[in-house]
């Protein structure tokens, strides 16, 4: 059903994208499942890393419809859901001072988030310049004079701040330690996260395409790109395996019950090519990912 905007408190409801906010959190989860697994969790550091990636991915959603509606991939062709900026309720500006608020609540939350947890100077300012980064790759995804995700490098970009970092950074803030196997489920959150993007990327590519956004499915062609998506849904999944083998633990993979739900995703990705009908799979991957790793979670605290 598609949405039509009438009021401003609709219009910013839209634009907040409140949807997007499970497949966030789940790199928080993941990486405090696995901080609570070996002993090492502390409630006041999954709080906080949970409210800034909040803020994080609603600065990214801003800033992703105040981008788009610059640099054309928002026009009035666009097969997509509508955006704020776009409809025309939500005035350019209005977006900026949007924008600058979150950025400042995602920088004032990150501060108190690595006051609570960390003790070296060294270590704070090496994670201050890594949530700096964030911000800046949450803005110039689709803003500025060059938007990375106009260059097709949105996957890169979600795969590390979604997988490697939010996971691997989130499990050393609880245990101020780093244990190497748990790369492997933060290669799983990476895949399935980017997986996301690309099915985005999949239902605009005529849209992107017009407007000059080299996405991976515009580079490569909508068949390469199903492949693609099959490889991040697949990858993730053994990624797991693996983890389940190096740590001798088989709780995790229960976590692989979620495994149909993907492939049901993966399937319809394959068969269905109008945008309309591929933006409800947006929402079941995301949804399928937090439910992996609450499964996951399960399992490895409780059936070790």
């Amino acid at each position: 059903m598609e949405v039509t905007l009438s009021n401003k408190k609709q219009a910013w409801m839209h634009a907040i994208r409140l949807r997007t906010l499970p497949l966030a959190l789940s790199s928080i989860l993941m990486g405090s499942f696995l901080a609570a697994y070996q002993g090492e969790f502390r409630f006041w550091v999954f709080l906080m890393a949970a409210l800034t990636t909040v803020f994080l991915q609603i600065l990214s959603n801003l800033a992703n419809d105040y981008g788009d509606s610059i640099h054309g991939a928002d026009s009035a062709d666009r097969e997509g859901p509508i955006r704020a900026v776009q409809s025309g309720i939500i005035s350019l500006g209005e977006m900026k001072k949007a924008m600058i608020l979150l950025g400042g609540l995602s920088l004032v939350s990150g501060l108190a988030l690595l006051y609570i947890s960390l003790q070296d100077w060294k270590i704070f300012l090496l994670f201050l310049g890594l949530g700096i980064a964030a911000i800046l790759a949450a803005v110039t995804y689709t803003s500025g004079s060059k938007p990375y995700g106009y260059a097709g490098l949105g996957d890169i970009s979600v795969f590390l701040f979604f997988g490697l970092l939010g996971v691997i950074g989130t499990y050393f803030l609880h245990s101020l330690s780093f244990d190497w196997s748990i790369i492997f489920p933060a290669v799983s959150l990476g895949f399935f996260s980017t997986s996301v993007l690309n099915i985005n990327n999949i239902r605009d590519i005529t849209a992107d395409t017009k407007a000059g956004k080299k996405s991976i499915p515009v580079r490569v062609g909508r068949k390469k790109a199903v492949i693609y998506n099959w490889m991040l849904i697949l990858g993730g999944n053994f990624s797991l395996v693996v983890f389940a083998i190096a740590n001798q633990t088989l709780g995790c993979l229960f976590a692989l019950a979620t495994l149909p739900i993907m492939a049901s995703v993966g399937k319809s990705v394959a068969s269905k090519t109008e945008a309309r009908e591929l933006d409800p799979y947006l929402k079941k991957m995301a949804i399928s990912t937090l439910l992996w790793v609450m499964a996951f979670g399960f399992g490895i605290l409780f059936f070790r």
